[in-house]
């Protein structure tokens, strides 16, 4: 948090502005950077206005905790009221969200949503936004796991007026997320005085909330179990099932010996690494263990939130990030389920990262720090970034400086890529990942491989399969450039031109331009099939038919490939990056996109020699299988 203080404080610092400086201090210091007109401003006018109206309800003993930072998480709530319960005599939080709204009205399909004259686009409604917060604090704060009845919340729109506003209170439903405006502001004085005492002050409180463990609450994890263990779908084979009982059994001693253990879990693409990891996260929940599932990918987290907490929307908040855990209490979990470890980087820190927080220690640490038994799911092909570095070797070393006994589990069978070997092999060593050199693919029944003429013959022929009701995606090496994202209604720039034929990248962001899927999507919504995915989007993901356009930062000559770094717009590939990094990660690259495809491959090369060497090892086949 910013600054805590009680009612009585707030409200003197606030009068002789002491307040405002100390919070924008506090703020440049924790960041990095100062914070925006916007927020200051509600700095300088909400919080002066929420400290008066709880010295009028007699509340000046009252705790406010401001800028509250949500365990885990980047969010914070605007303001955390701290106290005793007039009733019960047991802490009671008030969770406050501030708002400078004169008026909203909600969205005509969605009341969770509103407008707002201010923001072009619908807004979270306030009541929806607070209802949040007090259920996450739940479900990740050990002080009120077992407490939820002390967590109240509310929207504070105190420059609203009743007509304003009416609109907002639709979805208004319990004491966690009710709406008061500055015209109603004798109901929010006495909502506050059945919440909290004027008799005691909040500070023990507060520090209790402070001080609860950041784990998964047994609620949510029972919730967890029945949402994720129970889905059918999961049936684990072979050394699948073998690695999930290794880890069960670590996660077991670790509990009862009081020691840490390491478990690594290797295997290429559709080897059924994030299988393991969803069964392993429903089964550790209904044994009571807490554990958390996190990545280093926005798009792979946002779509495994999507999958495993479709029906429960307090499981997606078990689905973190790998830079979640700077601040982590050590083994403050039983098991850390680390998917897509390869994308695991050197530090968590970046521009946004408080300076108090920015120790140059390793995120691997951080990682294994946390849990009793961290489990890291990892293909080292798959490493396509420079700073990414979850190998093997990395977290075998990290392991070993702590003491700590490191288990390696390979997975050998796939189900990706129709579940043929063959293909697989025949990628890595087309692509030079495996000595030996090039081969001549031959077909096994299981996969279909093609080599397309032209951009516009690929796209052509995954129409038609899209037709016969299969899905299909167009991917490409970052061989483009990437124009800034269009306002609302307006085309998506085609960047990805090719002669005559031009599409746009997929999106950036996290919401939907222009019909576009938001970019965490692109791989999963069928309205993605209209742009070219970019590796960052496409890993992790598959679908039935992959078209992958090859480009010049990889070309074939006489009897070798050369990567190009110049022909790269990755902007991830900078001056530092050396030419030896560069070749490898262009090349996995490339590896990741020719593995997205379950039932088939089509290829292009914007080179001439380079799509003359793959029609040669295609065999010919591609030739008379285009054709749509």
């Amino acid at each position: 948090m910013l600054f805590r203080a009680s009612a009585k404080t707030v409200a003197v610092m606030a009068l002789d502005r002491s307040l405002f400086l100390h919070l924008t201090d506090q703020f440049a210091h924790m960041h990095g950077y100062r914070p925006g007109t916007s927020e200051a401003r509600s700095w300088e006018r909400s919080i002066p206005v929420l400290a008066a109206a709880l010295n009028d309800a007699g509340l000046g003993d009252v705790e406010m905790m401001l800028e509250y930072a949500l365990p885990l998480n980047s969010k914070r709530a605007d303001v955390v009221l701290a106290g005793v319960h007039p009733v019960t005599g047991e802490p009671s939080y008030v969770v406050v969200e501030l708002k400078q709204w004169s008026q909203a009205v909600p969205h005509e399909d969605d009341p969770t949503l509103c407008h707002v004259d201010a923001y072009a686009h619908p807004v979270l409604n306030p009541v929806e936004q607070v209802r949040r917060y007090c259920e996450y604090l739940v479900n990740f704060n050990g002080a009120v796991a077992e407490h939820a009845g002390r967590v109240n919340g509310v929207a504070f729109l105190h420059n609203a007026t009743e007509f304003g506003v009416t609109g907002l209170r639709e979805i208004e439903r319990d004491d966690r997320g009710l709406l008061f405006t500055g015209e109603r502001r004798g109901a929010f004085i006495d909502h506050l005085r059945t919440k909290l005492s004027d008799k005691h002050g909040g500070a023990q409180a507060a520090d209790e909330l402070c001080a609860g463990a950041t784990v998964p609450s047994k609620q949510l994890m029972s919730v967890a179990a029945a949402e994720v263990r129970e889905r059918q779908q999961f049936v684990l084979l072979d050394e699948q099932q073998v690695a999930y009982r290794l880890v069960l059994n670590a996660v077991e001693k670790a509990k009862h010996a009081d020691r840490k253990e390491v478990v690594i879990v290797t295997g290429g693409p559709g080897t059924g690494k994030s299988v393991i990891a969803l069964q392993l996260l429903g089964d550790l929940y209904r044994r009571g263990i807490p554990a958390l599932h996190a990545t280093g990918s926005q798009s792979f987290t946002k779509t495994m939130r999507k999958v495993a907490g479709s029906r429960k929307r307090e499981v997606q908040d078990l689905f973190k990030y790998f830079d979640s855990f700077m601040t982590a209490e050590k083994n403050s979990l039983g098991a850390l389920i680390c998917d897509e470890a390869h994308r695991i980087r050197e530090t968590s820190a970046n521009r946004y990262t408080r300076a108090e927080h920015r120790t140059g220690r390793a995120q691997i640490d951080e990682l294994i720090d946390v849990a009793y038994v961290p489990v890291f799911f990892l293909d080292e092909h798959q490493v396509v970034r420079p700073g990414e570095m979850g190998t093997v070797a990395e977290i075998q070393a990290a392991a070993a400086k702590r003491g700590i006994p490191c288990h390696v589990v390979p997975l050998d069978s796939q189900f990706r890529c129709g579940g043929s070997d063959a293909y697989l092999r025949w990628v890595v060593r087309l692509l030079g990942l495996e000595p030996g050199g090039p081969v001549v693919w031959e077909p096994d029944g299981r996969m279909q491989l093609l080599v397309a003429d032209s951009p516009r013959e690929m796209e052509a022929f995954l129409e038609a399969r899209r037709a016969e009701g299969l899905g299909a995606r167009m991917s490409a090496g970052y061989c483009w450039r990437w124009s800034p994202e269009p306002k609302p209604g307006e085309p998506l720039p085609p960047d990805v031109v090719i002669g005559d034929w031009a599409r746009p990248w997929n999106l950036r962001g996290d919401r939907s331009v222009s019909g576009a899927p938001p970019a965490a999507l692109w791989a999963t919504d069928p309205a993605g099939f209209g742009q070219v995915g970019c590796v960052y989007t496409a890993q992790g993901f598959e679908y039935d038919w992959s078209g992958v356009i090859i480009g010049p930062d990889l070309i074939w000559r006489g009897d070798r490939w050369i990567t190009d770094r110049t022909a790269s717009k990755d902007p991830v590939f900078n001056k530092s990056a050396s030419d030896a990094d560069v070749n490898r990660l262009i090349r996995n690259t490339y590896k990741v996109l020719l593995t997205r495809g379950m039932v088939g491959t089509i290829v292009y090369s914007t080179d001439a020699e380079t799509r003359e060497k793959l029609r040669e090892l295609a065999d010919g086949v591609a030739r008379e299988t285009v054709s749509v």
